[in-house]
């Protein structure tokens, strides 16, 4: 029975991550600064801190076997915004840990790291990370490669992740299906652009799985590849009268890329459970049922959150909340 520690776990994956690991033998720790959120509810022990302070993350670090490693700036805009903080938080925070703690480590990184590139990409394909948000993941990797780390290569995420954190409406079939929902139409910009597409709840299953395995190394983790104009079309199966408007505008985010997780299948059994009609339902019956008040919040974006934060309380301040 292990002490896990997951930094970042009242967030996205957390929230999902943390549902599962209450269903093993394991202790749980969650570590949060709760950027996104105004309390933390759920019956897990929690500490309120900053990764990027030592003095306090480090008693934690002592008392753990594994620490899964989440907390983050997500996403290509987020991270644009300050690409200094960004390597602080997603990079220099890493390192860090690498140096001072001799347990398990889970990483989540990002299939972005692949950018623009052809044919099915395995974790020996070449990388090309595009956006601040890759490069820090990428240099992350580089800090756990003498480490006792497993590191996932995540997809697009999508779904619902447990009943206590935010919904993120910043991801591709997240937006499409709100937008499907509130609109009645969608727009997409080009479209032959590829996703490699993964529930949420698919990703802490994984997690869970490899808590007290010795897999070691990077693994991709996806469900489907979709390009993006496919996957809106696929959306008239739950939304029979949306229309859907495609225009050849070039589009502004250049990632393109197909991956294979044939890794994980070999190594530790890989298979997600949740397809992108599950994920759609799930939200769709959210909002069919006016559970969520105020979709279009900057809460639920992480870009929108932190610009106005930033914009609102100066940089100096906006920092702090990390």
């Amino acid at each position: 029975m292990a002490n896990v520690l997951v930094t970042g776990g009242a967030g996205y994956v957390g929230g999902a991550l943390t549902e599962r690991l209450l269903l093993t033998q394991h202790n749980v720790r969650v570590y949060d600064s709760l950027l996104y959120e105004e309390s933390y509810r759920k019956q897990v022990p929690f500490v309120l801190g900053d990764v990027r302070d030592h003095r306090s993350l480090y008693p934690h670090l002592e008392w753990a076997d594994v620490v899964v490693c989440l907390a983050g700036i997500v996403g290509d805009g987020a991270c644009a915004l300050d690409p200094e903080l960004t390597l602080e938080v997603n990079r220099d925070t890493v390192a860090r840990l690498a140096n001072d703690f001799d347990g398990r480590i889970i990483f989540m990184s990002t299939c972005s790291v692949y950018g623009a590139a052809e044919g099915i990409l395995d974790e020996e394909s070449p990388l090309s990370p595009l956006s601040v948000y890759a490069e820090s993941k990428l240099e992350a990797e580089e800090c756990l490669k003498d480490c006792n780390a497993m590191i996932f290569r995540l997809g697009t995420l999508f779904g619902i992740g447990d009943l206590f954190s935010r919904i993120r409406m910043d991801l591709v079939v997240n937006v499409l299906t709100a937008r499907a929902f509130t609109r009645g139409q969608v727009k997409v910009f080009g479209g032959e652009q590829y996703r490699p597409l993964l529930h949420v709840r698919d990703v802490a299953e994984a997690i869970t799985q490899n808590i007290d395995t010795d897999h070691k190394g990077i693994y991709n983790l996806h469900a489907d590849n979709m390009k993006i104009g496919d996957l809106a079309d696929h959306l008239k199966s739950l939304f029979p009268d949306l229309k859907i408007e495609k225009t050849e505008m070039k589009f502004e985010d250049s990632r393109n890329y197909r991956v294979s997780s044939q890794k994980s299948i070999d190594a530790f059994g890989f298979q997600p459970r949740y397809s992108l009609d599950d994920g759609i339902s799930e939200l769709k019956d959210l909002l069919v049922e006016g559970r969520v008040k105020k979709l279009g919040i900057a809460r639920h974006s992480n870009v929108r959150f932190l610009k106005e934060a930033m914009e609102q309380e100066g940089q100096a301040d906006a920092e702090s909340w990390i």
